[in-house]
C-alpha cells in the first residue's frame, strides 16, 4: 500500500495517545430533559479532546460516523491548534489561521485529521461505517489517510453528491456542482448495508395488466448477454402460445434460462408475450412481493433525491427566522437521511464530530419520527456557535419554533424526456395518485415545470409555530484534563465517575457504564477478559484530606469484601495506597490485584 507522507506525520502519528482525557461536564440548563450521558449528547469543545472523553463510554459502540471536516479551500480560516510538543508544530501555530497562501496548509490539514481519525476508528463499532464529505481540495489526501487508518480493504465507495443544481457563471474555469462522500466500514464483512426505499417512479414500473392474482409485477429480460458459443445449452427454440410460432434467441444473446427452467416458468405463468401475446421475444414476470423492499444504493446522489446547499440554507433560515447570523454552508437534512437509511438501523448511535449547524441531529430526530426508531446522536462542535446555533437548532426542532409562512415538502421530481412527454397520461396519473395519497397532509399540492423537470410539492401554511419532533438531549462541555502527573501533587482531583471511567477503560479496554457503577462501594464494573471476568474498583474521593486517611487504602478486610462479591473471579483495585501485602492476599486466596493511584505522599513499599 502506498503510504501518505506529510510534514509533521512523525509528531502526530501517536498524538491521540498523548491527548489527556477531559471529563464531560453536564450543563443542565442548556439541554432538554433529564441529563444523561447515555442519551443524545451535544458537546462543546475541541473535537480531539471530546473524542478522547467519549472513549471510556463509547469505544467500539458507534454505528455510524458522519463528519464534514474543513475542506481546506484556503478561505475557511480554520486553525491548527493541537498541542503537539514539537518545535516544528509550534512554528505552525504562529501562522494560524490557515490561508490560501500557506504553503503547508495541506500538511497541516493532514496533521489535524490524523489523530481525529485514529480516535474515530476506536469509537466505531465492528459493524459500523464512517462517512466523510470532502471536495477536490483534499479528496486524494483524505483517501490516503483513511486507507492508512481504516485499511484499503475497508473502503466501500466514493459517492458523488450534487450539491448545486445550477452552474456558477462567475467560475473562472469549470463550475463545480458536486462534493464527495467517502465511505469506509470498520469491517465490511460485518457491516449490514441498508437499502433505499423505492420511489413512486420505481413503484410505477410494477403493474398488473393481465390481472394476475399474485399482484403487481414488472417484466425482466428473458435473454442473457452470453453467446451461443458460451452457453450452448441455452440455445433452443421456444413456442409462442398465441400461434405456436417457433422462437429462437439471437446467437449473441441466448436465453437466460435452461429448457427445464423455461418449462417451469411457463407452468407458473411467468412468461409474458405482451398484452396482445404477439411479441417476438418474451419477458419474465417478476412480482413486487418477490423483490427486496428497497433498492441498492448507488454512488451518484442527485440533488432532487438528497437536497442541495441552497435548499439547506433556506431551510435553516426558516428555523432561525428571527436571526441573521446562521451557518452559511449547512448540509441538507435529506443528505443525512440518505446516509442513515444506508448506515444505521432504527436503534443506531450516530456521531458527528464536526457538527456545524446540527443537521445530523435533525436527521436523526426526523428518522425516528418517520419509523418510530430510537436512534441516538452525539454532536461535537468546538466553535463559539455550538450553543447559540448547533444546540439551539436542536432545541427548536425538538420543541417547535416560531414560524409564519409556507412549509414545502417535495413529493415528486421527474425529468421530462421526449418518451415521457409522449406518454403524458401516465405522468398525469402518477401526479393524481400522489394527490390522492398525500393531499390530506397538506393545504395544497403544487405542480410546476422548471428547467425541464416536473416538480410536485406539498405545501402547508403555518401561522404561528412549526410543530416540534420531540426528544431530549444533554449539553456538555469539557472539564479540566485528568492528568495523572498532576494527581501526584493533588493539583487536580477529578470527580469519582470521571476518573473511574478513564481507569476502567485503561484496565479493561472496555466501555465504562456509569449506570452499573456504585460510588458508595467504590465499584466501577465488570468486564470480560481473555483470562476470565475482571471486576474493577476505585477507592477514591476528590478530597485531598480524605485521601491522606487510612480509609483511602486497600485493606485485608476491604479485599475480602470485594472478592466476596464474585468469588473466584479476578478483581483490580485502584487506590492511593494499600495496607495489605501481596503475600497476605495470596495466603487468603484472594484474587485481588492492587493498582496504585499516583499520589506521591503515599510511598508504600510494594512487595
Amino acid at each position: 500500500m502506498t503510504e501518505l507522507n506529510f510534514k509533521g506525520k512523525e509528531f502526530v502519528y501517536n498524538h491521540h495517545l498523548a491527548v489527556p482525557v477531559r471529563p464531560l461536564e453536564v450543563d443542565p440548563d442548556k439541554g432538554i430533559g433529564e441529563p444523561r450521558l447515555d442519551g443524545n449528547l451535544i458537546i462543546q469543545g475541541d473535537n480531539l479532546h471530546a473524542l478522547k472523553a467519549l472513549l471510556p463510554y463509547y469505544a467500539g459502540k458507534v454505528d455510524c460516523i458522519f463528519i464534514d471536516p474543513p475542506y481546506n479551500t484556503g478561505n475557511e480560516g480554520w486553525a491548527y491548534n493541537d498541542n503537539v510538543r514539537a518545535p516544528m508544530i509550534q512554528e505552525w501555530l504562529n501562522s494560524n489561521p490557515i490561508g490560501i497562501e500557506d504553503g503547508l496548509r495541506h500538511d497541516k490539514w493532514c496533521a489535524m485529521m490524523w489523530p481525529r481519525l485514529r480516535l474515530l476508528h476506536e469509537l466505531l463499532a465492528e459493524t459500523g461505517s464512517l462517512w466523510v464529505t470532502i471536495d477536490d481540495n483534499e479528496v486524494q489526501r483524505a483517501r490516503a489517510l483513511l486507507d492508512e487508518v481504516f485499511g484499503p480493504d475497508n473502503f466501500i465507495a466514493s459517492c458523488i453528491w450534487q450539491k448545486r443544481f445550477s452552474p456558477s457563471n462567475d467560475e473562472k474555469y469549470i463550475s463545480t456542482t458536486h462534493d464527495y462522500l467517502l465511505v469506509y466500514a470498520k469491517d465490511p464483512d460485518q457491516w449490514e448495508r441498508g437499502l433505499i426505499p423505492r420511489t413512486d417512479e420505481q413503484l410505477a414500473l410494477y403493474s398488473n395488466p393481465d390481472e394476475d392474482p399474485r399482484g403487481r409485477w414488472a417484466s425482466d429480460n428473458y435473454v442473457s448477454n452470453k453467446s451461443r458459443t458460451e452457453r450452448p445449452n441455452s440455445w433452443f427454440p421456444i413456442y409462442r402460445p398465441s400461434d405456436g410460432k417457433e422462437i429462437w434467441p439471437s446467437p449473441t444473446a441466448v436465453w437466460r434460462y435452461s429448457q427445464t427452467q423455461h418449462q417451469k416458468n411457463v407452468d407458473d405463468d411467468r412468461v409474458w408475450w405482451g398484452e396482445a401475446g404477439t411479441n417476438d421475444v418474451p419477458r419474465f414476470k417478476r412480482f413486487l412481493t418477490e423483490v427486496q423492499e428497497g433498492v441498492v444504493p448507488q454512488t451518484l446522489w442527485w440533488h432532487h433525491e438528497v437536497g442541495h446547499n441552497q435548499g439547506a440554507k433556506q431551510f435553516l433560515k426558516k428555523i432561525f427566522s428571527d436571526r441573521d447570523d446562521i451557518f452559511q454552508t449547512p448540509k441538507p437534512i435529506e443528505l443525512l437521511m440518505r446516509v442513515l437509511q444506508i448506515a444505521s438501523g432504527p436503534n443506531g448511535l450516530i456521531l458527528d464530530s464536526f457538527a456545524g449547524s446540527g443537521t445530523t441531529a435533525h436527521a436523526v430526530l426526523e428518522a425516528n419520527k418517520r419509523d418510530g426508531g430510537n436512534r441516538r446522536f452525539i454532536l461535537v462542535e468546538m466553535e463559539d456557535y455550538a450553543d447559540r446555533l448547533t444546540a439551539e437548532r436542536v432545541r427548536r426542532v425538538m420543541t417547535g419554533y416560531d414560524f409564519t409562512g409556507t412549509q414545502s415538502t417535495e413529493l415528486l421530481r421527474e425529468k421530462i424526456t421526449w418518451t415521457k412527454f409522449k406518454k403524458a397520461e401516465k405522468l398525469t396519473e402518477r401526479v393524481e395518485k400522489i394527490e390522492n395519497l398525500h393531499g390530506h397532509e397538506y393545504d395544497s399540492v403544487k405542480k410546476s415545470v422548471k428547467d425541464g423537470e416536473l416538480i410536485v410539492t406539498g405545501e402547508k401554511k403555518v401561522k404561528d409555530r412549526a410543530e416540534g419532533l420531540g426528544g431530549e438531549f444533554t449539553y456538555c462541555t469539557l472539564g479540566p484534563a485528568i492528568e495523572l502527573d498532576k494527581i501526584l501533587t493533588g493539583e487536580t482531583l477529578p470527580a469519582w465517575t470521571a476518573l473511574g471511567g478513564v481507569l476502567f477503560h485503561m484496565a479493561t479496554n472496555r466501555v465504562f457504564d456509569p449506570g452499573l457503577a456504585n460510588p458508595d462501594r467504590g465499584y466501577l464494573g465488570r468486564a470480560e477478559a481473555p483470562d476470565g471476568p475482571v471486576h474493577v474498583w476505585l477507592i477514591y474521593r476528590p478530597d485531598l484530606d480524605w485521601l491522606k486517611t487510612p480509609e483511602a487504602a486497600l485493606t485485608l478486610s476491604g479485599a475480602r469484601t470485594m472478592a466476596g462479591t464474585a468469588p473466584g473471579e479476578r478483581h483490580v483495585v485502584f487506590a492511593p495506597a494499600r495496607h495489605v501485602s501481596r503475600k497476605m492476599l495470596d495466603e487468603q486466596a484472594l484474587k485481588v490485584d492492587f493498582a496504585p493511584l499516583p499520589f506521591a505522599l503515599y510511598r508504600v513499599e510494594r512487595d
